[in-house]
């Protein structure tokens, strides 16, 4: 019997290989799992009653109440164990900042923060991110020890073994942390029809799985198998009742490029979700009440250069302060997008023509407001509208989206949530002109990539890189 070796897979599907997909839970050690998932509300809880202790003597009932409510923020910890060390370190620090941010405002608002000493919420504040940061770092350093004590890893094969199936075999063997070996996998096509998926070839046929499975002591069995093959799925399912593995299904349409893909239950009925907005629920709320108070706190700040901004463009050029244009939002319905006038003409027709370098239709005024996007404040009051949001693809104009929708693949699943002042796109370089396709298929690669992978997180990243993009980018005009 051949053994398998999945590093020397020849093909994968880019799904798997460009991301950690959510239903890859499945392959992670539930020791890893458990430990994750208390290790950073752990360490915040304790490094706020070291501090207390070293300041004060004693964990005052202020600083459990404090303690509760970091917890429930912060529980469960994120998975960074798969990711580089700096970014699973920029990861740490955009969350604390997240966290901190919120604390210091609820703390200010309800006059709490007043009944805690100065010395420890200081200290606190930079101690936290670098207890997490020691505390990833020695995770790391343990994983290979904390394996050990799990036994041998555990196995698996895999039913089918076409490009899902090999796929997942390597993302499997890739991965330091899954504490699981595929032994290899069961097919019963000729090699002509399975293609060069791998130099060795599989195991055995299908009808071998059962007897394997209880010779070998299997724990995992993935079925990668065509959705066309009810009947054999089911001639498989029936042929494993006599084993004790665990049976996971690996449906051939995960081939396809998910976006936030996850199984639901419509009345009653276990369904999986190819493409859907990743604001459902508690994810919507949190949104929705993040835009909010941020957009409330820049336009109170800000409202003082809005009217300087106002006056000047009153002055340099004919025409309305604020020009509104049709653009395409949530759900493609159609919304009204606020900018000040950087232009001589207010286009929003059937054709417009995107602004390009050396515009002649860009006022004096205008060319400074587009460069340091000072002309998108007024969208602020969009997002207030429930119109738009601070981070989320940005809106095109209606006649872009109407030809853009047919050259483009995927074009409009962008509309799914609610589109950004400022985007994943707009701090990946793709800001400006799209003059070539390939740039507009650049744009929407990211947006999409936004909807796959959003986070509060990501969200507070791409506000922090957008402020220190506006001070240096020269690709807007």
């Amino acid at each position: 019997m051949a053994e398998f070796n999945p590093v020397n897979s020849a093909s994968a599907s880019a799904w798997l290989d460009r991301r950690e997909p959510r239903s890859m839970g499945l392959g992670r050690s539930h020791l890893f799992i458990a430990i994750e998932a208390a290790l950073e509300p752990l360490v915040l809880v304790f490094s706020l009653w070291a501090l207390a202790f070293y300041f004060e003597d004693q964990v005052s009932p202020a600083y459990l109440i404090l303690s509760v409510i970091v917890f429930s923020l912060s529980f469960p910890g994120t998975s960074q164990l798969r990711l580089p060390v700096g970014k699973a370190v920029l990861n740490i620090a955009i969350h604390w900042l997240w966290i901190a941010g919120l604390l210091l405002l609820a703390g200010v608002a309800t006059e709490y923060l007043y009944s805690l000493s100065v010395p420890v919420v200081g200290n606190w504040l930079w101690i936290a991110p670098v207890a997490q940061i020691a505390a990833h770092l020695g995770l790391r350093a343990a994983a290979p020890q904390l394996l050990k004590l799990q036994g041998p890893p555990r196995s698996a094969v895999i039913v089918g073994m076409n490009e899902q199936g090999v796929s997942l075999a390597r993302h499997i063997a890739g991965s330091a942390y899954s504490g699981i070996e595929v032994l290899g996998f069961f097919d019963d096509r000729s090699e002509e029809r399975r293609g060069a998926q791998d130099e060795q070839g599989p195991i055995g046929k299908i009808d071998d799985l059962p007897a394997y499975v209880k010779q070998h002591r299997v724990q995992f069995i993935y079925l990668s198998l065509p959705m066309a093959s009810r009947p054999r799925i089911l001639q498989v399912l029936d042929g494993l009742k006599d084993t004790t593995a665990s049976i996971y299904f690996v449906p051939d349409m995960f081939v396809t490029d998910l976006i936030q893909g996850r199984s639901d239950s419509v009345c009653g009925v276990t369904v999986i979700s190819v493409c859907d907005t990743p604001f459902r629920g508690v994810n919507g709320a949190l949104k929705r009440v993040s835009d909010i108070v941020l957009s409330l706190l820049i336009l109170l700040l800000m409202s003082p250069l809005m009217l300087v901004i106002a006056l000047a463009v009153k002055l340099d050029s004919p025409g309305p302060v604020i020009f509104k244009q049709r653009r395409y939002g949530l759900d493609g319905e159609q919304i009204l997008v606020y900018k000040f006038r950087s232009m001589a003409v207010t286009e929003d027709g059937n054709t417009i023509q995107q602004a390009q370098k050396n515009d002649m239709r860009v006022t004096r005024l205008g060319a400074f407001l587009r460069r340091t996007s000072l002309d998108e404040l007024p969208q602020f009051i969009n997002v207030l509208q429930g119109r738009m949001s601070i981070v989320g693809p940005r809106p095109h104009a209606v006649a872009h989206n109407e030809m853009y929708r047919t050259l483009i693949k995927g074009y409009m699943v962008r509309h799914k949530v609610r589109s950004g002042i400022t985007g994943w796109a707009q701090v990946n370089g793709q800001r400006g002109e799209t003059d070539t396709l390939d740039k507009m298929e650049a744009r929407i690669d990211c947006d999409l990539d936004y909807l796959r992978n959003w986070s509060l997180q990501l969200d507070l990243f791409i506000i922090l890189k957008t402020v220190r993009l506006v001070f240096k980018d020269s690709s807007a005009y």
